[in-house]
């Protein structure tokens, strides 16, 4: 595996002084001297080495890319190649370069983690290197200037509510002023173009309407100028596996051509990011990455292999990369009946890393925690505990009243704010929605969302399941119909009318929510069998899941896992 797991042992430290603690409230009464149950969960380096990155200049060499006019996005060694950041499971970012450098990432964030990365090339700062953009989860936008393989000090915020799209890209330089522009997709698929203004204060102007239907897509892919005229470039992938090519015209209000296909089979790339004008990597499940030079036409030559199998297991998010980021739970907990807890990480693959005890034998016994995505920018998911009532989630006491519900979700940001939410659904089957304030330190005042949620006797989510980047909900019925439910991105009414997407469903005694397993951006499932085997589905969105895979059997001696 390319990661030591420092970090996360970390965390399992935490979690044991959660148990702890826990421990320490169930023998007696609580006081003021008494601790919390949910301490804070605090973020560690591991020791990494970035995988080494080195596109054959052979290749290069005599494409439309040589002659292109549009400077390079993400030049970090100053070589006149492109270079890549990249975030970890993690949540760090490390960069490898084309001269066989790379390093952490220090951007100067202890504790938000950056959703996507987005580097725009030199855009007037005080040296040769290029500015990068950073998006969090909560839609501020930060310009990093000066960028170099480790980071760079000088940032600025340079936008708010950029959570309303779930995508955005650099394509290069539109309107040939030297300087790349960005596009942004809106979660209903319109698509916006911000000129680049030459001020690094206001860096990108007001922006402007170049069309809708861009939601057909799945991955958006600037690769500047792929045909040698100077005019950035992009290429789109849809659901159905097939990648398309779009011109640049030069016009701001209609920077793209009529539409070219590729071909098809591009749906086994979990992302696909740009290389060089015109030129794109993609990395496959198995985290193998895939070099496709430019022909100076906007079709690509055949893939190259760059490095062993394998080398590119656990990066979560590419910097440039088409796919709809990712945060908020990165694994699944699993509880014995005698009290025992295990943490099994997603590993990017589409599996589970091996599972990492969470305290020690029993520890847990006799608490019911409760697994959900995270309330804070960290990325990581937080953990819930109930203890006479109140409800705990690291070191904050959430109040009491807890009791009265059922069921407790965590399925992330249901209000398009960008930040967790809580779905609570009490034993009337009345759903509630409680509001997060983005810090994990607070919920606001109840919203019920409807009733008539009794009927279900599972209710799970951890993303974006119809592919929009809205965070949706699964509902199971006894008799195995499986639901979906579309997020809105409104509080008051989170849902759009319930579809079904599947039966047979009570085929597993257990249905878990992990995340995105294999970092496309897609939420996924995860099934166990009564007799222990453990089943996974991928996402192909919008809520497609792919042929079952089994991944494992014994998962019997389990009594929770979430």
């Amino acid at each position: 595996m390319l990661f030591q797991r420092s970090k996360r042992a970390r965390r399992v430290a935490a979690c044991t002084a959660l148990a702890l603690s826990a421990g320490m409230l169930l023998a007696g009464p609580a006081s003021a001297d008494t601790p919390a149950p949910v301490p804070s969960i605090q973020k560690e380096a591991p020791s990494f080495t970035p995988p080494k990155l080195v596109l054959p200049k052979a290749d290069r060499a005599g494409t439309a890319a040589a002659d292109a006019t549009s400077l390079p996005l993400s030049d970090l060694d100053g070589d006149g190649i492109e270079d890549i950041i990249f975030r970890t499971t993690e949540g760090l970012l490390f960069t490898s370069t084309s001269s066989g450098g790379g390093d952490v990432f220090d951007i100067g964030r202890d504790f938000d983690v950056a959703k996507d990365i987005i580097p725009i090339g030199q855009q007037g700062g005080t040296s040769t290197a290029p500015e990068v953009l950073v998006l969090s989860e909560n839609g501020t936008l930060t310009l990093f200037r000066d960028a170099a393989e480790t980071g760079t000090a000088s940032k600025s915020v340079v936008g708010t509510g950029w959570q309303i799209y779930n995508k955005i890209t650099s394509p290069g330089d539109v309107n040939a002023d030297g300087r790349a522009d960005v596009l942004a997709r809106t979660k209903d698929g319109q698509l916006y173009l911000y000129l680049a203004t030459g001020n690094l204060s206001a860096p990108l102007g007001s922006r402007i309407s170049v069309g809708s239907g861009w939601g057909v897509y799945d991955q958006l892919v600037g690769v500047g100028d792929a045909t040698g005229d100077g005019k950035a470039d992009l290429y789109a992938r849809d659901t159905a596996g097939t990648l398309w090519f779009y011109a640049g015209t030069g016009s701001t209000t209609a920077p793209f051509g009529a539409r070219k296909s590729i071909g098809g089979g591009w749906g086994g790339y979990n992302q696909i990011l740009p290389a060089g004008d015109g030129e794109v990597l993609a990395r496959d499940n198995a985290g193998t990455l895939f070099y496709y030079p430019g022909t100076g036409t906007g079709t690509l030559a055949p893939r190259q292999q760059m490095g062993a199998a394998g080398d590119w297991v656990g990066i979560q998010q590419f910097a440039g990369a088409g796919n709809n980021p990712y945060t908020g739970k990165e694994g699944i907990i699993a509880t014995t009946v005698g009290g025992t807890m295990y943490w099994y990480y997603n590993s990017t693959t589409g599996k589970l890393d091996p599972r990492i005890a969470m305290g020690d034998e029993g520890m847990w016994s006799g608490l019911n925690p409760i697994h959900l995505s995270s309330l804070n920018p960290d990325a990581m998911s937080d953990i819930a505990i109930q203890l006479d009532g109140d409800m705990w989630i690291d070191d904050h006491d959430f109040g009491s009243g807890w009791g009265v519900y059922n069921a407790i979700i965590g399925a992330g940001d249901l209000s398009g704010d960008g930040k967790g939410d809580l779905l609570a659904r009490d034993r009337s089957g009345y759903l509630y929605l409680y509001k997060g304030n983005g810090t994990g330190t607070a919920l606001a005042t109840r919203i019920k969302v409807g009733s008539g949620w009794g009927t279900y006797n599972k209710l799970v989510g951890a993303g974006d399941y119809t592919g929009d980047g809205r965070t949706d909900l699964i509902a199971r019925t006894t008799g195995g119909d499986l639901y979906l439910y579309p997020g809105t991105g409104v509080a008051t009414t989170p849902f759009k009318t319930r579809v079904k997407i599947g039966t047979g469903w009570n085929t597993y005694s257990k249905l878990v929510a992990p995340g995105d397993l294999n970092a496309d951006g897609k939420a996924d499932l995860l099934g166990i069998t009564s007799g222990g085997d453990l089943y996974r589905y991928l996402n192909t969105a919008p809520a497609k899941f792919g042929t079952r895979v089994k991944l494992g059997s014994g998962w019997g001696g389990y009594n929770t896992v979430q």
